[in-house]
């Protein structure tokens, strides 16, 4: 049964005659009874027994009756909620998001469009690069950002790009890394950002570092290099401006004198950027891109 014939039902029962019915439903009481014939034949039961007095509900039409009653209120809910709605973006907004950005960098853009849009609800969820790049391929999200040029077909819009430095207590030089028995501090991460700090020091000293300390998280290896353990290459999106002065900060740069960065990628399906909270969302990371 369709929202009409819930209506249908509804008025019936509370008029409890055919000819009221049908004027408010604004059809002909010879149309009104075809449509319930068709309505009882769907259900298999008696709803109305008819008699010259009017509309008696039968046991099982009152069980009908009662669930179409709860449909069409629901329904007039929606509705009216729908029309409040009107010129609001609403709905969900389902992003995956690489976790150093979405611990660094994310929640003041966050905190920005829930303050505009505080009709649309968020799932958030967090990961390496690839676990996000999974997440868009099975479309389980509408949004993903991710560090590094993705692998993606679909919208791809470059947000940021930062600095790799080189963070230590007491080296100040690159040449001091060719004599020093400092380990080197390294985080778990994706493949291609491993890779690339690999062929950095392929180009920088044709070999990698001898000692070496493997951590699971930056922020573990962040701390460790503040508190003189060893070294570490962090991007500039990890190193607060509060703590800076903790440690030296030595840029790093390729073999042509470039600086060494990293950057940073909305991606979305076209389906998913025809959305509206999609664009909302899109429109508030313009103010936080660089």
């Amino acid at each position: 049964m369709n929202i009409s014939e819930y209506e249908i039902l509804t008025v019936l029962a509370e008029e409890l005659n055919m000819r009221k019915a049908a004027v408010r439903l604004y059809v002909t009481q010879s149309a009104l009874s075809q449509r319930l014939q068709t309505i009882e034949a769907s259900w298999n039961v008696k709803i109305f027994i008819r008699s010259q007095r009017g509309l008696l509900l039968t046991p099982e039409g009152e069980k009908i009756v009662q669930l179409a009653k709860e449909i069409v209120q629901k329904t007039n809910k929606v509705k009216e909620e729908m029309k409040q709605l009107v010129g609001q973006i609403s709905g969900t907004l389902t992003i995956a998001v690489a976790s150093i950005v979405a611990q660094h960098w994310l929640p003041a853009v966050l905190k920005r469009f829930m303050k505009l849009y505080p009709n649309v609800n968020v799932s958030l969820m967090t990961g390496w690069t690839s676990e996000v790049l999974s997440h868009m391929y099975e479309n389980r999200c509408q949004l993903g950002i991710v560090r590094g040029k993705p692998n993606w077909s679909g919208m791809a819009t470059r947000l940021f790009t930062d600095q790799l430095y080189l963070v230590d207590q007491e080296i100040q030089s690159l040449e001091q890394l060719r004599h020093t028995d400092r380990p080197f501090i390294q985080f778990k991460s994706d493949s291609t950002y491993s890779l690339h700090i690999q062929q950095w020091w392929h180009e920088q000293f044709q070999a990698l570092p001898p000692r070496t300390v493997m951590v699971d998280q930056i922020e573990t290896c962040k701390q460790l290099a503040y508190h003189g353990v060893g070294y570490a290459i962090l991007p500039e999106i990890a190193l607060g401006d509060r703590e800076q002065h903790l440690v030296h900060m030595i840029p790093l740069k390729t073999k042509h004198g470039e600086p060494m960065t990293r950057d940073t990628w909305l991606i979305s399906s076209e389906v998913a950027w025809q959305l509206p909270q999609v664009q909302a969302f899109e429109k508030t990371l313009r103010h936080f891109a660089r």
